[in-house]
């Protein structure tokens, strides 16, 4: 008799989720009853035409923003009323975040801003992880910098090692080539892909450039706040294709 393993549960779930803001005649509808699950050790684009509702879907999925309907579930924990401390909690010790703007102290070192979310958590650096990230990410020569005297790359680098060093269960990443060119902006993405492949990490990306959710596994499209495709394996045009049909 063969037995077989049950499939690990998904890193973050949304079920039913609704987001209006404001009320009455001037209320807006962002999401609209999303059902949508990221797996573990994948990454996963978010897309969709301007106002599609994909920042705010990573917004309420990360616990930056609540919902106004319907559940998040991130690993076993079900954040959807959690309190504002048990929340600000579980992002620090669960998740890890890549914006556009690098968010870097500019006073702290490159190493510093590495371990900046160890030292607010009170936790003691794993050194074999943290040399571990930083050579996967190319930043050993550039460990004593400060951010001034870095490129736009290498800041977006330290802001990817800082995310991973706490080992999340999720890295949200926000158009996080929103401000490189596009020679650093390939250079990040590959660091969020090796990161996926030799580290074992699961990434979220809101993306509008089809070139850099290509990276993806997988692309989730949202249209008026639902979700309405979902492409594997994809490739640039055939995101862009999809992006068409939605009006994006």
């Amino acid at each position: 008799m063969t037995s077989t393993l049950a499939p690990s549960p998904p890193a973050v779930t949304a079920t039913g989720v609704g987001k209006v803001y404001g009320t009455g005649d001037a209320a807006v509808h962002a999401l609209r009853g999303v059902d949508v699950a990221f797996a573990k050790g994948a990454f996963t684009a978010i897309m969709g035409p301007s106002g599609s509702g994909k920042s705010t879907l990573m917004h309420c999925l990360a616990g930056l923003d609540t919902v106004t309907s319907g559940r998040i579930v991130l690993g076993d924990v079900e954040i959807t009323g959690l309190g504002d401390r048990r929340l600000t909690l579980l992002r620090r010790e669960r998740i890890g975040f890549v914006f556009q703007a690098f968010n870097l102290l500019p006073t702290l070192t490159a190493e510093q801003n590495v371990l900046l979310p160890l030292e607010l958590a009170g936790r003691r650096p794993d050194r074999a992880w943290f040399d571990r990230v930083v050579d996967v990410l190319g930043l050993r020569d550039r460990l004593a910098h400060r951010p001034g005297e870095l490129s736009g790359g290498q800041q977006q680098r330290v802001a990817c090692a800082r995310a991973l060093v706490t080992r999340p269960d999720v890295i949200f990443a926000d158009e996080p080539t929103g401000n490189l060119d596009s020679r650093a902006g390939l250079e990040v993405l590959g660091f969020l892909r090796t990161s996926v492949r030799e580290l074992g990490q699961t990434v979220v990306m809101v993306t509008h450039d089809p070139v850099a959710a290509s990276h993806a596994d997988r692309v989730v499209f949202l249209h008026d706040g639902r979700i309405v495709d979902d492409l594997t394996g994809p490739t640039p045009d055939a995101v862009l294709d999809r992006l068409k049909a939605l009006g994006g």
